[in-house]
């Protein structure tokens, strides 16, 4: 891969692009101008000035992305006009007697678990607007809540091969198996898991209060009763499951996450719209085309761009490159050195190029320690790290700007800066155990 070489002025592509991505992320951070206006801008200028030609910038674009998120985004909306999601939240309410902490930590779980077999994305599209229903009922502020819910789905994510992408790309590549991701990295994220969950609980859910009545209403509510399209209902739960069982086979099925969640929007929008005239039916598509995060999606379609010239300006191998320099022959050192690099950068940078590019320079250290088979604990350093360091803003992983769209279009508003001074310190201590971690069962 190499950069354009009519870059303006014959200036170095590396230092123009990586001018590009400071600036765009400064602008996205101060939040005066849309996120998606930014992010399209960045990557016009990306090629305007060529660092990328047209051709190299849709190249960068992740489409599997785009294309799991759009589907199931349909799903979603398709989903919820049977009253499916107002049904799980009136459950989960109830489940926890309607005590707002409780319930707080229930969905923590929840997204959790399902993060671990679903895409993180899948899962907070499931899970987001059955949490908006909960705190709309008991009247409770609903970020909290959604903070939780990016925070639990980044580290259920990263426990087995299926979860996260960039594990998809480190076991692919490296040949490792789901079992293999299970073993190394299960253990050590249901403790992070727990210690978020406590931390959560004392920075917001002991505070949280639901008024009696509100409680009681809750309560007596009947979940039945919320179904509004009981036929829609049953279409949708087949198809959601036949989804979710393709997520889990994907690999032996030789089918990527967007085909998948593609195929399933298409199947029920056919359904939906089969029994309705054309009128009705017309309706029903510009609604559920309506009800995509188009802002979400791009975002995510220019934050590639401008990641992909800074990739392709050479910014991110320079850094690999001198990370491996520095940690000389020292396994251990390697390890931490990968783990919490990853952490960092991936907090700033998407962390699929960035593990793209590390997964080829870590293949070339293990002639050093005398072969590919002695190296394997460095792929669960760069694993946690760019999986885990996801959580550390709000544009470091795909959920959580998937959740911060779907939070601002319901009114929740999702500020960088605020969501970073809680963020980032509790990364942090999440890639601190890991590191305890790896130390005790690696070196």
């Amino acid at each position: 891969m190499h950069a354009a070489s009519n870059v303006y002025f014959g200036m170095n592509a590396m230092w123009v692009s990586t001018c590009i991505l400071a600036i765009t992320y400064a602008v996205i951070m101060s939040e005066k101008v849309n996120r998606a206006i930014i992010a399209v801008i960045g990557a016009s200028v990306m090629v305007v000035v060529g660092v990328l030609n047209q051709e190299e910038a849709i190249k960068g674009v992740d489409w599997n992305t785009i294309g799991l998120l759009t589907g199931m985004m349909i799903l979603v909306s398709i989903s919820r006009r049977s009253g499916m999601f107002e049904y799980l939240a009136v459950w989960s309410a109830q489940a926890a007697k309607a005590h707002p902490a409780g319930i707080l930590f229930l969905l923590q779980m929840t997204t959790a678990v399902l993060s671990a077999f679903l895409d993180n994305v899948t899962t907070v599209l499931l899970i987001v607007p059955v949490t908006l229903a909960v705190c709309q009922k008991l009247k409770v502020p609903a970020y909290p809540y959604l903070f939780a819910e990016i925070f639990a789905s980044n580290i259920g994510g990263t426990a087995t091969l299926i979860g996260d992408p960039p594990n998809i790309l480190i076991g692919s590549q490296v040949g490792l198996s789901f079992n293999q991701f299970v073993i190394h990295l299960t253990p050590v994220i249901v403790v992070v898991m727990l210690v978020q969950a406590v931390i959560i609980h004392f920075v917001w859910g002991k505070d949280l209060r639901a008024s009696k009545a509100n409680q009681a209403a809750v309560m007596r509510m009947h979940p039945g009763a919320t179904i509004k399209d009981w036929a829609l209902l049953k279409q949708s739960l087949v198809v959601l499951g036949i989804v979710m069982v393709a997520f889990v086979l994907a690999r032996p099925l030789h089918l990527e996450p967007a085909t998948i969640a593609m195929f399933g929007a298409a199947a029920l929008m056919l359904l939906d719209n089969w029994k309705h005239h054309n009128e009705k039916a017309a309706h029903n598509i510009h609604q559920t085309f309506g009800d995509v995060e188009w802002i979400t999606i791009f975002f995510f379609i220019g934050l590639f761009i401008v990641v992909h010239g800074v990739e392709v300006g050479g910014l991110l191998k320079l850094l690999a490159d001198k990370l491996v320099a520095a940690t000389g022959g020292n396994m251990a050192s390697a390890g931490y050195a990968i783990l919490w690099s990853s952490a960092v950068l991936s907090a700033i940078v998407d962390n699929i190029p960035f593990v793209a590019t590390m997964i080829p320079l870590i293949k070339s250290m293990a002639p050093a320690y005398g072969g590919p088979q002695n190296i394997e604990p460095l792929w669960w350093c760069l694993s946690l790290g760019a999986c885990l360091g996801g959580n550390g803003t709000l544009i470091g992983a795909s959920a959580n700007l998937t959740v911060a769209g779907i939070g601002e279009r319901n009114k929740v508003p999702f500020s960088f800066v605020t969501y970073s001074l809680y963020a980032f310190p509790m990364m942090l201590l999440s890639i601190a155990i890991c590191h305890v971690y790896v130390w005790l069962r690696y070196f």
